[in-house]
């Protein structure tokens, strides 16, 4: 099963807060699977911090910027602002209520509550998610 995730792309502004979906988005990739923290959160942060490295994101797809799948399990935002520094919030998706698992529809189109699962710069996201590769574990 594929973990699903939606990456946007938003300006910092005064006012408003990293904890919450911003309004505003400039652009918004799809990706389809390996959404999770450990591998696309860290891929993002990689990248950022490594931009002439090997480090890369691939398997991007570019979406309409209304558009929002109904199977992701997770949405990440990047904030920037010139001379200022990157952040990233990672929402866990909650799914729709009601789904029905025998025909594969939700019975009713409610959604639950995205929660907010990380606030911080990228070296904070690598802190948090990086597996320990030593041999100690």
């Amino acid at each position: 099963m594929s973990t699903r995730a939606q990456v946007r792309f938003a300006t910092r502004e005064e006012g408003v807060t990293f904890n919450e979906h911003p309004e505003k988005i400039h652009a918004q990739f799809y990706v389809h699977s390996d959404g999770y923290p450990e591998g696309l959160g860290l891929d993002i942060a990689e990248s950022i911090l490594n931009s002439n490295s090997s480090y890369g994101v691939s398997g991007w797809e570019i979406e309409s910027l209304t558009h929002r799948h109904c199977d992701l399990e997770y949405i990440y935002y990047i904030w920037q602002k010139p001379n200022d520094s990157t952040w990233i919030s990672i929402f866990e998706v909650k799914p729709f209520a009601n789904y029905c698992s025998e025909c594969g529809h939700y019975l009713e189109p409610q959604i639950i509550e995205d929660k907010c699962i990380f606030v911080g710069e990228p070296e904070k996201l690598i802190e948090k998610y990086k597996q320990n590769t030593n041999d100690d574990g």
